[in-house]
């Protein structure tokens, strides 16, 4: 069939392949088995939750086409940021150009904390380094929990005083 009105055809296609069980949806299990990074590793579970999360408008754990059409573009626009921090070209982003891309993201992290990021979620290697999916993941985590912490630094100081159940409740709500 013909794609639905505002789905890119090239998406209806993809969509079509994707949804194994041809059920109308992709569930989390589809999209992983459908995106790979540079490395043609699967992306990661949670990323594919989150990302499903963020685009499942019924809260059903699936997406339909439009969503689906939506996420493409979505990770489309995080490639292209991906390649750009990529400044090696060798398909991951080490701690120097994760450094740099968070400064240029407009954020002011230490070197411990990306080095902890990093730690978190690269693969286990002498040299680690971050794939695009988990790239995803931590971009949108960290600008969830930044817009979560400007929530209650009205002021912009970049300090908040709150309650351990206030933070715990601001970074569970948080979590997509």
């Amino acid at each position: 069939g013909n794609a639905p009105p505002g789905v890119d055809p090239e998406a209806f296609s993809w969509f079509q392949s994707v949804d194994a069980d041809h059920s109308g949806f992709i569930s989390v299990r589809e999209l992983k088995q459908a995106l790979v990074n540079n490395n043609w590793s699967s992306f990661n579970d949670e990323t594919c939750l989150l990302m499903i999360n963020m685009f499942d408008k019924t809260r059903s754990g699936r997406i339909d086409v439009y969503g689906f059409s939506a996420l493409l573009r979505f990770i489309q626009q995080w490639r292209s940021l991906f390649q750009q921090y990529d400044r090696d070209q060798s398909g991951s982003i080490s701690f120097g150009e994760l450094q740099q891309a968070f400064s240029q993201m407009g954020y002011n992290l230490s070197p411990q904390f990306s080095q902890l990021l990093l730690a978190r979620y690269a693969q286990r290697s002498p040299n680690p380094n971050i794939q695009l999916d988990r790239f995803i993941h931590i971009c949108m985590q960290l600008q969830s929990l930044t817009d979560a912490f400007r929530e209650k630094d009205t002021a912009l100081v970049g300090n908040v005083r709150l309650s351990y159940e206030d933070f715990l409740t601001m970074v569970v709500t948080r979590m997509l």
